[in-house]
């Protein structure tokens, strides 16, 4: 290995070590408690070396979000695969998708409620959240409807999820009543 590469895997190393630590703490104690001074002090680098990585706590928030898209289309791509037909299909993405929300609130918030400086419906939209809205659209596709742009329905279904999810965590809707809200969900919008 040339000390060109190693240099290379290092400074890739630090980068997952930086956003694992941010994750980490903005799971623990909130997006508030993440700053490039606490996460200079855990990971045991200087804040300029933080700074060689990412202008600051935006970009830090947008390489989580990507990290969250990922986990997220393997997750609902996962639980789609297992299912058998398109409703059953549906129904797993919407509680797989729900679950995520839950599970993984920091992350989360940096995909859709923070300000991770990252483009969501545009040409230069980054891949990973391009991805998990395919993986949303290959289930969801299906059952849009005849008459229906299967990307427009994908739009509303994930809107929909979203909102649950979010009212939901912030304690607005029970969280007993969410498979009920899953079936109905499914039921009333998915036409296959």
């Amino acid at each position: 290995m040339s000390v060109q590469e190693r240099k290379q895997r290092e400074r890739a190393d630090r980068e997952r070590l930086i956003v694992a630590t941010a994750r980490e703490l903005a799971e623990q104690q909130g997006w508030d408690a993440v700053t490039t001074r606490r996460l200079a002090e855990r990971i045991e680098y200087s804040q300029p070396v933080l700074y060689s990585h990412f202008r600051g706590k935006r970009e830090i928030i947008g390489a989580v979000a990507l990290e969250g898209a990922a986990e997220m289309a393997a997750a609902v791509r996962a639980a789609a695969s297992a299912a058998d037909g398109p409703r059953t299909r549906v129904t797993a993405l919407a509680r797989t998708y729900l679950e995520f929300a839950e599970r993984n609130p920091a992350v989360y918030d940096a995909m859709f409620q923070l300000d991770g400086g990252l483009a969501f419906a545009h040409e230069d939209t980054p891949e990973p959240l391009k991805d998990a809205f395919a993986a949303l659209l290959e289930s969801l596709g299906e059952v849009a409807g005849d008459d229906v742009h299967p990307g427009l329905f994908t739009e509303v279904f994930w809107a929909a999820l979203h909102g649950l999810a979010t009212l939901t965590r912030a304690g607005r809707l029970p969280p007993e009543d969410t498979e009920q809200r899953v079936k109905l969900l499914v039921d009333r919008l998915a036409v296959a």
